[in-house]
């Protein structure tokens, strides 16, 4: 098949619908009406000979023919965005959207309270952040990047460790007032409350395990309160009803201002990974590679 300027327009057309979630979105995007949108994808469909998007009168998807597709040629949109910022100004490049799909706890405790930085930083990005249980197909609903806490699956995305932060085991001022502070991690099968969380992956609680040094000691954590988000864990914890374990990278606030106890101190060393996870390519575009910069630096 012989190239024409026509596929890569049409190919930057797929793009821009991709990210959109919809030909009319796209079209404001690219300052195209929707029809003139909806023929480029023709054009390109007919081209390439796959048909590339579902149509329904509500949304377009992906079809899987288009998605192979797309995740074969967004690379190499990615190399030319690049080679653009190469010639010119790099912060300048950071414009546009940029769709940021991330979990409950991250968003609501680390992302949301210094995402106006970020946006102050870079005057011509405008920022969509949805937060979710699980992540989902970043290519059909259309997002840049997410933020994922745990061991990442296995995918066809690209996974990149942002920072291991440690487990805190927790309790408010009033609960150890009432029932003591453990000193082993045995203690809390007797007489303690533990809070449970959910994980989505598997709709069961959390494991919880104990780590000093080398020494490693898993605990079957029971309670009678299970929570699927990490502000009710938190809103229990700080209400007394039981002991939880929270990350360090939303709790040392916490602890810091004397809100929560840190119990077990020398039972700290269990880390959980924080993830990125974008469309698979070598090179990254620009709005990505600066968000990735940010995250690194709110979460230090």
């Amino acid at each position: 098949m012989a190239f024409d300027s026509r596929l890569l327009s049409g190919i930057g057309v797929l793009s821009a619908v991709v990210e959109a979630g919809s030909f009319a979105r796209a079209g404001e995007a690219m300052g195209l009406t929707q029809p003139a949108v909806s023929r480029a994808v023709a054009r390109l469909e007919e081209r390439v000979g796959i048909r590339i998007f579902n149509r329904t009168a509500r949304a377009v998807s992906l079809t899987d023919e288009g998605r192979r597709f797309y995740e074969a040629v967004s690379p190499h949109l990615v190399s030319i965005e690049d080679a653009a910022v190469a010639a010119g100004e790099s912060k300048a490049a950071v414009r546009g959207r940029l769709r940021i799909n991330t979990d409950g706890t991250f968003g609501h405790y680390v992302l949301a309270p210094r995402i106006g930085e970020f946006l102050d930083r870079y005057p011509d990005l405008s920022v969509e952040m949805s937060v979710r249980d699980k992540m989902g197909d970043l290519v059909a609903d259309g997002f840049d990047v997410a933020i994922r806490f745990g061991e990442p699956e296995a995918s066809s995305l690209k996974a990149r460790l942002l920072l291991e932060t440690r487990v805190l085991t927790c309790a408010s001022n009033d609960y150890v007032a009432r029932h003591g502070a453990p000193q082993q991690p045995s203690e809390l099968a007797t007489g303690h409350h533990c809070l449970l969380i959910r994980d989505p992956t598997t709709g069961r609680p959390f494991q919880w395990e104990f780590r000093r040094g080398n020494d490693v000691v898993p605990f079957d954590a029971a309670g009678r309160l299970m929570v699927n988000d990490t502000g009710s864990l938190l809103g229990a914890c700080l209400g007394g009803v039981g002991i939880a374990q929270l990350l360090e990278l939303y709790a040392k606030d916490l602890v810091t201002k004397n809100r929560v106890v840190l119990l077990l101190p020398e039972w700290v060393d269990e880390t959980f990974p924080l993830y990125a996870y974008h469309h698979a390519s070598n090179l990254v575009s620009a709005k990505v590679r600066a968000f990735l910069d940010f995250v690194r630096e709110v979460a230090a």
